[in-house]
């Protein structure tokens, strides 16, 4: 049985302290970046050297004004909707099809030129089209989103299986796996970190979309009313749903890359 001498266990609890360190280290650099961005936009602001631009008390007082009306919350829940379930559409479908590309090369060989091709069309060109074909509602809109993400998806997801590395799927086989063992235990294991990424880059793809989306027939949503208030120069009102976008990503993008942390904790980082 090993035994710890003080020296390793010195070590041991130096190797421990370090990352906490560097965690604790990082987040108040985060707040100091926040804060000194919130000053620079006040400097401006107060100097007037953006013209129109709302000072950051201006756009407080319009957020705790629509916060006690209940307008930023609808708003928010419409948005917050349409892109979790494009979302969630985009990725449910894009992983198998990524999956099947990537293991199967006559699967690749039938649905890899509509890939390249719906790829290079940008989903906000594909609104008026949708409107079109899918009427005035919600479903072109989460049919927009759910494009815009499983094209970010999809690809990563491809792209994860076919560089995983041979002798680990030589190895299984060799030792008497099958197929299925070897999909389940080596190549989606191996896949996961490429599949995380494709999912943060599709989540924001997803909120750049659904601002355009709601400019075309919505009622509500953050986008919609952005455009409203840009009808009536109201400066405030687009920077609050700008911010809110802003923060419901990144809150939206941390918990994708804790899930990525937990799920590929056998990676190395840096």
């Amino acid at each position: 049985m090993a035994v710890i001498t003080p020296v390793d266990k010195t070590a041991a609890d130096g190797r421990q302290r370090q990352p906490r360190r560097s965690r604790h280290l990082f987040l108040v650099l985060n707040v100091l970046a926040v804060v000194a961005g919130i000053a620079v936009w006040g400097v401006v602001a107060a100097l007037g050297l953006v013209e129109n631009l709302p000072a950051p008390t201006a756009v407080a007082r319009k957020a705790g004004s629509m916060i006690a009306d209940g307008t930023l919350a609808s708003d928010t829940f419409a948005s917050l909707r349409r892109v979790l379930l494009g979302y969630a559409l985009g990725v449910a479908v894009a992983v198998p099809v990524g999956f099947l590309m990537g293991w199967y090369p006559a699967v690749r060989a039938l649905v890899e030129p509509y890939i390249q091709f719906f790829r290079t069309i940008p989903p906000l060109a594909l609104i008026p089209l949708a409107v079109v074909l899918l009427g005035i509602g919600e479903i072109p809109k989460i049919a927009v989103i759910f494009l815009a993400s499983f094209m970010a998806c999809v690809l990563s997801s491809f792209q994860g299986v076919i560089d995983v590395d041979r002798t680990l799927i030589n190895a299984a086989r060799v030792l008497g796996a099958s197929d299925r063992v070897i999909f389940a235990k080596v190549v989606v294991p191996a896949s996961t970190p490429f599949i995380l990424v494709g999912m943060r880059i599709g989540l924001g793809a997803s909120w750049a979309t659904v601002v355009a989306a709601e400019l075309i027939g919505a009622q509500e949503g953050l986008g919609y009313r952005m455009q409203k208030a840009s009808t009536w120069f109201e400066m405030d009102t687009i920077f609050v749903s700008l911010i809110t976008i802003g923060v419901l990503g990144l809150v939206m993008d941390r918990l994708l890359l804790l899930a990525e942390r937990r799920l590929t904790g056998w990676q190395e980082r840096r």
